[in-house]
């Protein structure tokens, strides 16, 4: 319905919307830990509305009342002091949010300007922590076991004399393709069969497994890798897929370990000590002796996996203006990422030695030490410590490189704001994650996210580790699989605020899931690799809106510690996937048949999901509940009415909106400034595509605001 213009409806400022307050009294939540890792930037868009008409609201069961009735509770504080200024008669100062001060330093000056630049080398990081262990761990297409007694033969009389023939596909007699057995030889006495002048097997002759050792046919890897080394093939096939999993197990624990430090000591020093740990640990592996010296080194390796770009990615946006944003978050890994992973096969392949790459790609993490000196703390972070003095220290420092001139007064606003901001923010203390399950649609809203966001990141990954299954070269498959990556984000930067997030979510995963289902259906090679590689097209599209779409349907109020533990979960499924690339061991199939499929039940999963596009963010839990509440499947947003901001304030009146009416709150106001520890900066290199809207409502009330303020 339509809200009333003397009704308190909050304003809606250049970010907000995805700005999501939480408890400073979280420190000791492990979820609460990992929040600061997983923050959703703010960009600004035009608000859409839908043609439809406006419905009128059903009756809140009894447990939404009883969640209001907590929310009142909370607020009550807060309440106090708003009536308390109401009735003296003296109006209270407006909030001076963070993004409020970023006009009058420069919204993208030369200073910010200068830490888009350093964003290159944390993005070359993370491409090299979470890509390098592919080509440590590759093993050769062909292998077969070694006889030492053979040794002086040439490879084909080896294998004629010594490996029997398998038949693919079928048999001898049915067009079957024959090929050495990669696990098996004959169990014969090599010396006797030399000695009778014996150079082709008997296909009667008895087989065993190997005995002495593999050797490989390095056309299609040049170089021995740690599986090759260590002999990670045949029976112990499954070592380097376990390796893979240990190495998301040690993601989790680092997000957790390095989201506390970054809360309890700061940015700075959790985002130069994750990388200082994935250097030490990269280097070691060139050294590890045996496979549980190797797991060890890339568990701790999995430390430095999306914290080593994302503090400084989310720093960069925070000390970027909202108009500035798109263009940041977008071409920050579009171009710096996308680079990075295609530019990291072929380093591999010209150093042509595992260890030597595994320090080449390390090695660069320990320039993270000079994070202190080049890159500003989070001055939303000083500001939740109380050290708004510093804040302001390093506001003025961007004044300086900018060449702005800053009047005292917009400080000293900013100073009392955040003082009564960190005053409010004891009214959400109360709240943890499991509230989430306390009510049915609520509930419901949530499991659907957790199961879709874990279908995403299974395909995603899965994607990136089968390119070495699709019959043509790995290093050049990874190239174009990983430049995928920038088209993708055009795409969505395009599309995202004009089809909205359901129906481009469903759409994109289901199309990864076809693309991966017809890539079974051609042959082998180049047809197959295409199908596939615009699956990982698909996906990547899909990843980009994953933990944004959780990030706007949950309430404010618990936001960061729901779309916390939604990440974990990513990494949960991340676990998975590298034992559903080893399935191609069975067959060569089941790896797409199983993503094709993951995609489109994911796909399909995002349709039961509310659009987020041009409607206000649930702020509290009865919000969240009754969220979305009306909207019908087949509701586009293409397909809707788009505000224009230069329209008459008359015409905004005249215009129906949806049905769900925010719950009067301040949790909005001086929301960027609640950003510094609540996780609302989006994480994850993959989740960037993201505008926040100015609703209709946000209209009306900016337009009711200046009006009073005229009078």
């Amino acid at each position: 319905m339509t809200p009333k213009p003397q009704e308190n409806i909050p304003a809606v400022h250049a970010g907000e919307d995805h700005d999501m307050p939480g408890s400073l009294n979280n420190v000791n939540s492990s979820l609460g830990n990992l929040n600061h890792n997983l923050k959703l930037n703010g960009f600004i868009n035009n608000g859409f509305v839908s043609d439809c008409p406006a419905q009128s609201d059903s009756k809140s069961d009894h447990q939404t009342k009883e969640l209001e009735l907590k929310e009142k509770n909370n607020a009550k504080n807060t309440s106090l002091n708003s009536s308390s200024g109401a009735s003296t008669g003296v109006q209270e100062k407006p909030i001076v949010d963070f993004d409020d001060l970023l006009p009058h330093v420069g919204e993208f000056g030369r200073y910010q300007k200068i830490l888009f630049l350093l964003m290159i080398p944390f993005a070359f990081f993370v491409a090299f922590v979470y890509f390098s262990q592919i080509f440590i761990t590759i093993v050769p297409e062909e292998h077969w076991c070694w006889v030492p007694e053979l040794e002086h033969l040439s490879v084909e009389e080896r294998r004629a004399l010594a490996i029997p023939i398998q038949y693919e596909h079928g048999t001898e007699f049915d067009d079957g393709i024959a090929s050495y057995s990669k696990c098996s030889m004959y169990a014969v006495n090599y010396t006797e069969v030399l000695a009778n002048n014996i150079r082709k097997a008997d296909p009667t002759w008895p087989i065993q497994s190997c005995k002495n050792g593999w050797e490989y046919n390095f056309t299609d890897v040049p170089y021995r890798t740690a599986a090759t080394d260590f002999e990670w093939v045949c029976e112990n096939a499954y070592l380097s897929t376990l390796s893979q999993s240990i190495f998301f197990v040690g993601a989790i624990v680092g997000g957790l370990l390095f989201g506390w430090i970054a809360d309890r000591y700061g940015r700075i020093p959790a985002l130069a000590g994750c990388n200082v740990i994935g250097f030490v640990a990269g280097v070691v592996t060139a050294f590890v002796g045996n496979f549980w010296q190797f797991a060890l080194c890339r568990f701790l390796v999995g430390f430095a996996f999306d914290n080593c770009f994302t503090m400084m990615y989310i720093l960069v946006l925070e000390y970027v203006g909202p108009k500035w944003r798109t263009f940041v978050a977008n071409m920050s890994i579009a171009l710096f990422f996308t680079a990075a992973s295609c530019a990291l096969p072929w380093i591999a392949y010209y150093l042509a030695n595992w260890q030597l790459f595994a320090i080449v790609t390390s090695a660069p993490l320990a320039l993270a030490i000079l994070t202190p000196w080049l890159v500003p703390e989070s001055a939303r972070w000083l500001v939740s410590q109380g050290k708004v003095d510093k804040a302001i220290n390093i506001l003025k420092k961007f004044e300086k490189i900018n060449k702005k001139n800053v009047d005292a007064k917009v400080y000293q606003d900013f100073t009392e704001s955040c003082v009564r901001l960190q005053e409010e923010e004891a009214a959400n203390s109360s709240y943890s994650v499991l509230d989430l399950f306390k009510t049915p649609r609520l509930r419901n809203i949530t499991i659907l996210l957790i199961v879709i966001w874990m279908a995403i990141s299974l395909v995603f990954d899965g994607h990136v580790r089968n390119v070495g299954s699709l019959g043509l070269d790995l290093f050049f498959t990874f190239t174009v699989a990983a430049a995928t990556e920038l088209p993708a984000d055009t795409f969505l930067t395009l599309t995202l605020d004009r089809w909205g997030r359901r129906w481009l979510a469903c759409g994109t995963m289901v199309a990864s899931g076809v693309f991966s289902l017809l890539a079974t259906t051609v042959p082998v090679g180049a047809y197959s690799a295409t199908l596939a590689i615009l699956g990982r097209f698909s996906v990547n599209i899909s990843y980009n809106i994953g933990l944004q779409y959780a990030a706007e349907l949950l309430p404010t109020v618990v936001r960061a510690q729901g779309v916390a533990f939604i990440h974990i979960m990513g990494y949960v499924a991340s676990i998975v996937a590298p034992f559903v690339v080893y399935l191609t061991h069975i067959s060569p199939a089941l790896p797409l048949i199983v993503l094709g499929i993951l995609g489109i039940f994911g796909g399909l999963l995002s349709l039961m999901l509310p659009e987020t596009l041009g409607h206000d963010l649930p702020q509290t839990l009865a919000d969240g509940e009754e969220f979305g509440r009306g909207q019908k499947i087949w509701d586009f947003p293409c397909l809707t009415k788009k505000i224009n901001d230069d329209e008459d304030d008359d015409r905004v009146d005249d215009l129906p909106v949806e049905r769900f009416t925010r719950a009067t709150s301040k949790t909005s106001v001086g929301a960027s400034l609640r950003a510094s520890t609540q996780g609302e900066l989006r994480s994850s290199m993959l989740n960037r595509s993201i505008r926040s809207r100015v609703s209709v409502r946000s209209l009306q009330q900016r337009s009711s605001d200046q009006v009073s303020a005229g009078v």
